[in-house]
């Protein structure tokens, strides 16, 4: 019982130890310059290709930018993708987190939320 309490507490600590942060996240989607290719809000594309991040789910976005990191050294979890693998190597695994949660933040048009 001791055990289970014990681990209990140090998973919930590290799980507030490691709470992303909105404000930073739109500091680094700045600093990456993501609109001149997502757009205006993250949600205007310039071209229909690129997608609509805006309003995405944080474990999605994460999941994403993190699999650009990857790329092709991981053939079942990686992305392929020469622009976002370049703009991705720099961040931090806390930074993606960051991201996640401002890019999830913001209002999109990809889903109506209740």
């Amino acid at each position: 019982m001791k055990v289970a309490l014990i681990t209990a507490v140090l998973l919930s600590s590290i799980g507030l130890a490691n709470a992303a942060s909105v404000d930073k996240g739109q500091a680094l989607v700045e600093k990456g310059n993501c609109a001149s290719c997502h757009g205006a809000g993250l949600n205007a594309p310039i071209l229909p290709a690129y997608p609509k991040l805006a309003g995405q789910h944080a474990d999605y976005i994460y999941y994403a930018l993190h699999a650009y990191q990857v790329g092709n050294s991981n053939a079942q979890y990686g992305r392929n993708n020469a622009v976002m693998s370049s703009q991705v190597q720099v961040f931090t695994e806390a930074d993606l987190h960051d991201i996640a949660a401002y890019v999830s933040s913001l209002p999109g048009s990809l889903v109506v939320k209740k």
